[in-house]
């Protein structure tokens, strides 16, 4: 059932909300959206229920004086979502771990609050709670997170550099990203590096010209690693950017050699990652991710030698597992002690799929992801980044831990919106970020290789464009 919003504007975040309380499920009754104002006084009307049986709720609030257009506007969605957020919950009798709020940035939303000046940075917590109805976990994990991103730089000349290479090995059956498997674009590998290349040759002019800084590099997928030494070597030798960190995703081990590693090294990289989503082979197989456990550690070693930071994912609730096997692959990443671990919450593909076994085993996910936040902090990693992502189960989040002040830099500058990102590559999405003016805009190239490769020249023009 989808709500209807007499103000179309708010439709998407308020059907959002709807979504998380009635998760892969349709809404039993219709859900209508109203509002009336008088100068700053507002009245939020819902009229929820079934044929005859429809009751009205209202609740009225006042919107400050002299407030810009599109201030108002984010304060009158953010009421008319807690409204509906009250109702639903009121009716359900459900609670949800981030309240009314929808959005992918939990950190941003509360930062962008303190750096307006409505909350005070040491009631902030206090604040999503009594505000927002964020429960008072993960309103305390906002706080901790805020506290560990000391290195936000606002600076419009700085710019993060993002390569992407959407191709992996195999396809995991849980993925909702943009990426084509190897055997099926293996024949034009050489043609997308050659366009990348040609795009990365257009920017490093753009950047020149207006006298931007790189403070970042990241290649990204995808799998990276999954183009073999010489391709690397290709298109890393075009990379020379003095950078103050260079992340390469290498994922999958079954995709690391030490002649890959080899040229990382020689050309600067000083971050990877090594993701075994899982110590479950069983699991492995089950959503085929074509790799073992050996492999992983073998990797791992590997990557030890040539003294990389190292990030390594698990996913919570992945297809079959209960929480005691998670607590096994998490102890066994704490045995390994990377810098950096990432948990994530499954994400399905579309909102049908919540309906089986992730909804069946939802209680476990909820208590794999609080013993990993706990049970990580309490071995000395903090987290210091944080996204939601869309049809997370139990609409939970993602967040990323680290040690001995290894954070990675890119990670909050592309979540917090704080540093423009110029984006290489199929599906890559540039971001312009205007500190000053609070404002930030997007431009996206072209989602699918054979797009990229037959239009690269209208890619570079759009960006060249964009850049100036």
């Amino acid at each position: 059932m989808k709500i209807l919003c007499q103000n179309a504007e708010y439709e998407k975040d308020m059907q959002d909300l709807v979504n998380l309380f009635f998760e892969g499920e349709d809404c039993p009754f219709s859900i209508e959206h109203q509002s009336d104002r008088d100068g700053q006084n507002v009245l939020s009307v819902l009229l929820v229920g079934s044929g005859d049986d429809v009751k009205k709720f209202e609740k009225r609030f006042v919107l400050p004086k002299n407030i810009g257009g599109l201030i108002e506007k984010s304060l009158l969605k953010r009421h008319f979502k807690n409204h509906l957020y009250e109702v639903l919950s009121s009716i359900c009798k459900k609670s949800l771990p981030w309240g009314s709020l929808t959005g992918v940035r939990p950190t941003k939303f509360a930062r962008d609050l303190i750096e307006r000046g409505e909350v005070k940075p040491h009631l902030i917590g206090e604040t999503l709670v009594r505000d927002y109805h964020v429960s008072s976990d993960k309103a305390k994990l906002v706080v901790k997170i805020l506290q560990n991103q000391k290195c936000i730089i606002k600076n419009d000349n700085l710019v993060d550099l993002f390569l992407n290479i959407p191709i992996c090995p195999s396809r995991c059956n849980y993925c909702s990203f943009i990426s084509s498997e190897l055997k099926a674009v293996e024949g034009k590998v050489e043609e997308y590096i050659s366009c990348l290349l040609k795009e990365l040759e257009a920017v490093k002019k753009v950047i020149a010209e207006k006298a931007y800084i790189v403070r970042n590099i990241y290649i990204g997928g995808g799998t990276p690693t999954v183009l073999n030494s010489e391709q690397l070597e290709r298109l890393l030798s075009q990379i020379t950017y003095p950078v103050s960190e260079f992340t390469v995703e290498c994922g999958r081990a079954d995709t690391i050699t030490r002649e890959k590693l080899e040229v990382l090294k020689k050309h600067g990289v000083t971050r990877i990652s090594i993701n075994p989503q899982t110590f479950c082979e069983a699991t492995l197989k089950r959503i085929g991710r074509k790799t073992t456990n050996k492999e992983v550690l073998d990797a791992y070693m590997l990557a030890m030698e040539f003294d990389f930071v190292v990030n390594m994912d698990i996913i919570a609730g992945l297809s079959g597992e209960r929480l005691g096997i998670f607590k096994r692959t998490l102890s066994t990443l704490l045995e390994l002690y990377p810098q950096n671990i990432t948990v994530h919450t499954l994400s399905v593909k579309n909102a049908a799929q919540i309906r089986g076994e992730e909804i069946k085993f939802k209680n476990d996910i909820t208590k794999m992801v609080e013993f990993a936040e706990k049970t990580l902090m309490d071995n000395g990693y903090k987290p210091y980044y944080m996204y939601r992502q869309k049809n997370q189960v139990g609409g939970l989040e993602n967040v990323g831990f680290e040690r001995d002040d290894n954070v990675c830099i890119f990670n909050i500058d592309s979540m917090e919106d704080t540093s423009s990102v110029i984006a290489l590559g199929a599906g890559a999405i540039s971001k312009r970020v205007f500190n000053l003016e609070n404002r930030i805009e997007r431009q996206p190239n072209c989602k699918f290789i054979e797009d990229y490769i037959s239009r690269i020249d209208e890619m570079i023009e759009k960006k060249v464009q964009f850049f100036s």
